[in-house]
C-alpha cells in the first residue's frame, strides 16, 4: 500500500527561531518527465534586523560557490543566465516575500543535477544556502510491484509519476491489466517534501498462470504528443511444500542411515538438512538425501528438513533414535561431610533406552530407579559407618557399566575397646587404637610419673594409619615391677577422647608375688624411666636425631614392627643397653 499525505511546507533552518538567522527550505530531490517542466518550491529567511530595501537572488547549478563560476540558472539583478537555461528558467516566487520557487521548462537530461539558491540583500549581506535540490529527469513511469507476489494472496501494484509541472498534468492508464482487476486512480498526491505525484493502484489476486504476465503503465500529457510507458513482468511464486519425508527411524549404534526430503515449489527450493541449528547438508533441488555412516549416540535426535525460496518455506522433522548401552555413570565427585550432616549424591548416565540405575555399598543396594537417567542418593545424617566406597551401576539390554566413588565422613576420635596394655618379662607395650577422620593426634600419659609421651616421640611411640584406624604403640623397657597407669588421649578438630588403658594377661598375678623387695626395685626402675624420658626430650632440643651415650641409664626401647589387619597382631622389639647401672 502507498501511503501519501499532504503536509505543509516545513522550514529547514540553521536556527530554531524564525527570522534569527540565514536559512532555506527546498525538497532534497524532485523529478520530472523529459520535455515537461518542473517547479522547485523554495523559501528562505534572513535576520530581521537587516531590513533590506530590495531582495535579490541567484540560482546556481551543481555548485554553491560563486568563485567556482557555476552555471547561473536565474539571476534577478541582470537576468543573465547560462546558455543551457536561456528561455527555460524563471522565478515563480516573490523574493520580497522570501519565496524563491524556481520553474524550469522544456526539460532535457543535461538539466538533471543539483540546484542551489543564493540570497542577495545588497553589500556584504549575501548568502548561498547549503540546502539544495537534486533534479532527476525521467522518461519511464515507476511501476512498483511488491517484492513477494504469491499465488492466492492479494497484491497491490502501483504506478507513480511525478506531477511537479504546473503547466502539464499527466494522465495514467494501465496496459495489459485485463483479467487482473480494475485500477483505482488516487489522483494527485503531495509527498512529504512538498513535491507532487500522480498515483494509480491495481489490486488483484494472482494465480500461478499469471506468472510472467507483462503489466504496463502509461503516462500521457493531454494536448501534447508526450507519452511515457513502463512495464513490469509479474513473477508469481508459490512457497515450497515438502511432499516426501522419512517417518521416525530407529537404528543400532554403528549402522548406516539414509534420510530423504523432497519438496514441490516454484522456483526450485533450497533444501537444507539441519540438526540443533547446525546445517548438515543443503542443495537447490527437488529432493535431498542425508546419509549417516556408522551412526553414534551423538547423532541421536530430531532432524529437520527446511525447504525455502524467496516467497515462502516449509519444514518437517524426523526423529532418529540410536540405541546403545549405558555410558560410564558420572557422580558429583568424592563427597566430604561431617558426621550428622545430610549428604546428597547424584549419579547420572546416558543410554538408549534409559537404564536401570543402582547404587551399592559393600554389595548392599542403597537406591535404584528403573528407566531413568539419574539417581539421587540421600543420606539424612551420615555416621562414620557411611564412610567408604560406593558403586553406581547402569545397565540396559545393550550392556552394563559402573563407576566407583567415595564418601568421606569426618568425626571426632573414638578410642576402640581393643586398646590395652600388656607386659612380657621386663617390657610393657600399650596399644591405643583410634577411629577418626581426619587423622588425630595421640598422646600417652603416665599420671603417676607426671609424664606425657606423644606420637612425635618416636623413641617410644610408633603409629600407623590404615583407613580410618590409627594404631599407636607405646613401648617401655625395664618394667620388672608393677607397670604404671597409662592414659591414651586422642584429638582432632572435632573433639577429644581419653581412655585409661587396661592391662591384659596373667602378668597381673606376678606383681602380687614379688613382695616388698620387688616393689623397691620396681620403684627405682620407674624413676629411671622418668629420668630417661626427661633427658631424651632435653637432647631433642639440641639435635634432631636422638642418640644414646654410655652415661644414659634407662632401659627404654622403641622400634616395634607390626602389620594391621583390623588390629595389630605382631609386635617385635629390639633393646638398646646402657653401660651404667647394669
Amino acid at each position: 500500500m502507498i501511503f501519501l499525505t499532504t503536509l505543509p511546507l516545513f522550514w529547514i533552518m540553521i536556527s530554531a527561531s524564525r527570522g534569527g538567522h540565514w536559512g532555506a527550505w527546498m525538497p532534497s530531490s524532485i523529478s520530472a518527465f523529459e520535455g515537461t517542466c518542473v517547479s522547485i518550491p523554495c523559501r528562505f529567511d534572513f535576520p530581521d534586523e537587516l531590513r533590506p530595501a530590495v531582495v535579490h537572488g541567484v540560482w546556481y547549478f551543481n555548485s554553491p560557490y560563486p568563485k567556482n563560476y557555476p552555471p547561473v540558472v536565474f539571476k534577478s539583478r541582470t537576468q543573465v543566465v547560462h546558455e543551457s537555461f536561456q528561455g527555460r528558467s524563471r522565478l515563480l516566487g516573490d523574493l520580497g516575500l522570501r519565496n524563491c520557487t524556481l520553474l524550469l521548462s522544456t526539460l532535457s537530461p543535461e538539466l538533471g543535477g543539483k540546484y542551489y539558491f543564493r540570497g542577495d540583500l545588497g553589500g556584504y549581506n549575501q548568502y548561498t544556502f547549503s540546502e539544495h535540490s537534486v533534479l532527476d529527469i525521467i522518461n519511464t513511469p515507476n511501476i512498483v510491484v511488491p517484492p513477494e507476489v504469491v499465488a492466492g494472496s492479494e497484491v497491490e501494484v502501483s504506478c507513480m509519476v511525478p506531477d511537479n509541472c504546473p503547466e502539464l498534468r499527466p494522465e495514467l492508464s494501465w496496459l495489459g491489466h485485463e483479467g487482473l482487476g480494475e485500477p483505482t486512480v488516487l489522483g494527485r498526491l503531495r509527498e512529504d517534501e512538498g513535491t507532487w505525484v500522480q498515483v494509480s493502484l491495481l489490486h488483484f489476486v494472482p494465480t500461478r498462470e499469471a506468472n510472467g504476465h507483462r503489466l504496463g503503465c502509461q503516462a500521457a500529457f493531454p494536448n501534447t504528443t508526450l507519452q511515457f510507458e513502463g512495464y513490469a513482468s509479474l513473477d508469481v511464486k508459490y512457497p515450497p511444500v515438502i511432499v516426501e519425508m522419512n517417518s521416525s527411524v530407529e537404528a543400532i549404534e554403528g549402522s548406516h542411515v539414509s534420510l530423504l526430503c523432497g519438496a514441490d515449489s516454484n522456483p526450485l527450493p533450497l533444501l537444507t538438512w539441519m540438526r540443533d541449528g547446525t546445517v548438515l547438508s543443503e542443495a537447490v533441488a527437488e529432493s535431498l538425501y542425508l546419509d549417516l555412516e556408522e551412526v553414534t549416540p551423538g547423532e541421536d535426535g530430531v532432524y529437520a528438513c527446511l525447504a525455502e525460496n524467496a516467497y515462502g518455506q516449509d519444514n518437517r522433522t524426523v526423529e532418529l533414535s540410536v540405541m546403545y548401552a549405558p555410558r560410564k555413570p558420572t557422580v558429583n565427585g568424592t563427597v566430604v561431610a561431617v558426621e550428622g550432616e545430610t549428604v546428597s549424591i547424584l549419579c547420572s548416565t546416558q543410554s538408549n533406552p534409559d537404564p536401570i540405575l543402582t547404587i551399592f555399598k559393600e554389595k548392599q543396594i542403597l537406591a535404584t530407579v528403573i528407566y531413568e537417567s539419574q539417581l539421587q542418593l540421600e543420606l539424612p545424617a551420615v555416621t562414620p559407618e557411611d564412610d567408604g566406597e560406593y558403586w553406581c551401576v547402569a545397565e540396559n539390554q545393550y550392556g552394563q557399566t559402573a563407576t566407583a566413588f567415595n564418601l568421606s565422613v569426618e568425626f571426632a576420635p573414638i578410642i576402640l575397646l581393643e586398646s590395652h596394655c600388656a607386659a612380657a618379662r621386663d617390657t610393657v607395650q600399650c596399644l591405643c587404637v583410634v577411629k577418626s577422620n581426619p587423622e588425630p593426634s595421640v598422646a600417652f600419659e603416665l599420671p603417676s610419673r607426671n609424664v606425657t609421651v606423644n606420637e612425635t616421640e618416636r623413641e617410644f611411640v610408633y603409629s600407623e594409619r590404615s583407613g580410618l584406624l590409627l594404631t599407636s604403640i607405646l613401648t617401655l623397657r625395664g618394667q620388672a615391677q608393677a607397670p604404671p597407669r597409662v592414659i591414651c588421649t586422642s584429638r582432632n578438630l572435632y573433639g577429644t577422647q581419653s581412655l585409661e588403658l587396661p592391662f591384659q594377661g596373667a602378668h597381673r598375678l606376678m606383681w602380687a608375688k614379688i613382695g616388698p623387695v620387688g616393689a623397691v626395685v620396681a620403684f627405682a626402675i620407674l624413676i629411671a624411666i622418668v629420668c630417661y624420658i626427661t633427658q631424651t626430650r632435653r637432647k631433642k632440643n639440641v639435635t634432631e636425631s636422638p642418640s644414646f651415650s654410655a652415661g644414659d641409664n634407662p632401659h627404654v626401647l622403641y622400634s616395634p614392627e607390626f602389620r594391621i589387619s583390623g588390629a595389630p597382631d605382631k609386635y617385635e622389639s629390639r633393646e638398646v643397653s646402657t653401660r651404667e647401672g647394669h
